[in-house]
């Protein structure tokens, strides 16, 4: 996609209302925002700069808590902040708001609206408001340079799908082409809106020359395109291992694939095997057993190959050094820069642990290096950024954990409500891994993948944690879908996440009966737990199911070995098929399946304990929570580096002083694997979408 400079652009007819001069002289904007223009992750950084305050006015008894705690206390005290109400809806919803703020915004000529069709006004508003915001930069760049001139509806399809992702469908002529098309497409995981999808298949299908290739699922689906590539991928390497020529075209159902079209496809090609590589070096494709590297005459394809050299596993681990140091992501990243990054972070550590230190060809200096690297940018930019992210919308993708069930609750159908021929999945289930971070879910997915094949469809993301990192915190958001602010009372424990969940599912329209439940108990034997969690899964009247997984936290804390330590229990884990169960147990009773964590885990050295006796409310050993603010600055005093968080979604009287970089308050001769703090994999976690395959 065509890199664009980071100037205002598109944003600065919204922003001109929001100037710090504004903000001096104005308390209260209600904004109407029916396209989520506001929730873009620049301009709810840049708003938070010029000293406003977005809050989404989405429930309204959560708005009304929010409003009274964090703004009208405030202003009655005389103090000053700037609160920016958004409407998702349209402006004639307005007068669904308090009519106290109305009145205020009204006074002050503050009632503002922005829309898709106002800021790009010679495009159709339909093929706009589908596109995820992240790419109106380039959209608006491409505008400049365009005649002026308004497009109907299919014209703007093309013109969108042309300078905003580059395909020219017309100019596919040939499998490579169109395999590197969907290759630099689903490989960077980009999401075309369904509008675009449907109009790059009918110019394909018009070309004639695809009627056999399996169009309407490889294009939209990268699981469907993965699973295209992965089993044609043994055809390949015994054509190239036998040293046979290509043949011509053979029939898909003969070799028995699941994905009709062809056989053969050109994985050797220049555009196509630099994708390959990384796909495999990622998990993405799996190796095939029954031959050696002898058998083949190229590098690039032994990854595609399961071997038991060790130096075969030292390759692919100096590919995953190489691409993380060279795909750091910039200053000015987006939130999803850093998912894909923990997500090849994720594949290196677990080889990295798998092998030993002493087998990944970097010495003890070269690996410290490089994480302290990653956790000097990536606390950079959490200290720029983390504060929008609660508020971007999780249509596409969920930003935050607590936006999770929201973004599950799109595809659920409320009771009474027509499921039959929706199309909708009529039961979803969320297991919570808690404490599982990037790597230790690269365990997990192997061990599925060898387990139950075919039968599982897994499509893999990240998303972000609540910081402080802590169970009760980024856990209970979760399953309450809310900022921690709204659970002040119960943020110190876990007692009230099955309360949280039923009201959550409640308001979407689900019966309590419907709801379920179940955590696993400390020292729970795995099979306990798993009939635990069957009996809910095969109640005919559940339909929606709320899972907490505990085996890693309940290992981490205390792990004598370390992060190789938690690697190995994880590994051993895997091995006795508990989890596959598990997974294999919701997919057979018919549920969607989503599998995320709460938090992740780091290893942490020492840098001293904080001498505060009962005054902490929490003492962990990544972070120390206070009741207040002057008494956390007290503490960080004998601790100069550390972190004083700012209270972004968090409740008064929850203030925590977070340990830096890879730093414990442990003391100075031990190391600790905990969590609580912002590092990369305590901060971004797993979001995982698994369905029923075939068999």
């Amino acid at each position: 996609m065509t890199e664009v400079n980071n100037n205002p652009g598109w944003r600065e007819p919204i922003l001109k209302h929001f100037t710090p001069e504004i903000a001096e002289a104005v308390r209260l904007t209600i904004v109407t925002d029916p396209d989520q223009l506001l929730t873009e992750q620049e301009i709810l950084v840049e708003l938070r700069d010029r000293g406003f305050d977005l809050v989404p006015f989405e429930d309204h008894a959560a708005f009304r808590y929010a409003y009274e705690s964090k703004y009208r206390q405030v202003w009655d005290q005389g103090d000053r902040t700037n609160l920016v109400v958004a409407l998702k809806s349209s402006a004639g919803n307005v007068d669904a708001l308090p009519h106290d703020l109305l009145v205020k915004a009204r006074t002050d000529d503050r009632c503002l609206s922005f829309s898709v069709g106002e800021l790009f006004p010679t495009l159709s508003p339909n093929v706009v408001s589908a596109l995820d915001r992240q790419y109106f930069d380039v959209l608006y760049q491409a505008l400049k340079r365009a005649d002026s001139k308004r497009l109907g509806l299919d014209d703007s399809k093309d013109f969108v799908l042309r300078h905003v992702f580059e395909v020219a469908p017309e100019l596919i002529k040939t499998p490579s082409s169109l395999l590197k098309v969907l290759l630099s497409r689903h490989y960077r995981g980009m999401s075309f809106p369904e509008i675009l999808d449907q109009r790059f298949i009918q110019l394909l299908k018009k070309e004639g020359r695809w009627r056999d290739w399996p169009l309407d699922s490889i294009v939209p689906s990268r699981v469907a395109f993965l699973e295209f590539l992965d089993e044609r991928w043994s055809h390949f390497v015994e054509r190239v291992a036998k040293g046979n020529e290509p043949k011509a075209k053979e029939a898909a159902a003969a070799y028995g694939l699941k994905h009709r079209g062809p056989v053969e496809i050109p994985f050797d090609h220049d555009d196509i095997k630099v994708y390959i590589d990384n796909l495999f070096q990622e998990g993405q494709l799996h190796p095939i057993d029954g031959y050696s590297a002898s058998d083949l005459p190229e590098q690039w394809m032994h990854v595609g190959i399961i071997s038991s050299a060790e130096d075969d596993r030292q390759i692919r681990f100096e590919r995953l050094s190489a691409r993380l140091e060279s795909e750091f992501p910039p200053e000015d990243a987006k939130h999803g820069d850093w998912v894909e990054f923990a997500r090849t972070w994720g594949e290196w550590a677990a080889l990295r642990w798998e092998i030993g230190d002493a087998n990944t060809g970097m010495t003890a200096v070269d690996l410290k290096e490089l994480h302290d690297r990653i956790e000097e940018t990536f606390g950079s930019w959490v200290m720029r950024a983390y504060g929008s992210l609660h508020n971007l919308s999780h249509s596409n993708r969920p930003a935050m954990v607590h936006h999770i069930p929201r973004h599950l609750a799109q595809s659920f159908v409320a009771t009474g409500g027509a499921a039959a021929g929706s199309g909708r999945p009529s039961r979803h289930a969320l297991v919570v891994v808690d404490g599982m971070g990037m790597d230790q879910w690269v365990i997990l997915r192997d061990a599925l993948v060898d387990k139950l094949g075919d039968k599982a469809r897994i499509q893999e993301d990240g998303t972000f944690a609540w910081v402080p990192t802590l169970t009760s915190v980024s856990r209970q958001a979760i399953f309450a879908g809310q900022e921690p602010l709204f659970f002040g009372a119960s943020i110190r424990d876990t007692s009230k996440e099955r309360a949280h969940w039923s009201r959550f599912w409640e308001d979407q329209g689900a019966a309590k009966i419907e709801i379920g439940y179940v955590k696993e108990g400390k020292n729970q034997p795995d099979e306990a737990f798993l009939g635990d969690v069957a009996k809910l899964a095969e109640h005919p009247k559940i339909r929606v199911l709320g899972i907490v997984v505990g085996k890693i936290d309940q290992a981490m804390h205390g792990m004598p070995t370390g992060t190789s330590g938690l690697h190995a229990m994880v590994r051993d884990w895997a091995r006795t098929g508990a989890f596959s169960k598990l997974v294999e147990t919701l997919l057979d009773e018919g549920y969607e399946l989503a599998i995320t964590s709460d938090h992740g885990n780091i290893q942490g050295s020492g840098i001293g304990k904080p001498k505060v006796g009962a005054i902490a409310d929490e003492r962990g050993e990544r972070v120390h929570v206070f009741p207040d603010e002057l008494t956390r600055e007290d503490a960080a005093k004998s601790f100069p580096d550390t972190i004083c968080w700012p209270q972004t979604g968090l409740p008064d009287g929850y203030c925590a002083l977070i340990a830096s970089g890879r730093g414990a308050f442990v003391t100075e001769d031990r190391q600790t694997v905990g969590h609580g703090g912002i590092a990369m994999e305590e901060v971004i976690v797993p979001f995982v979408k698994i369905s029923k395959g075939t068999e």
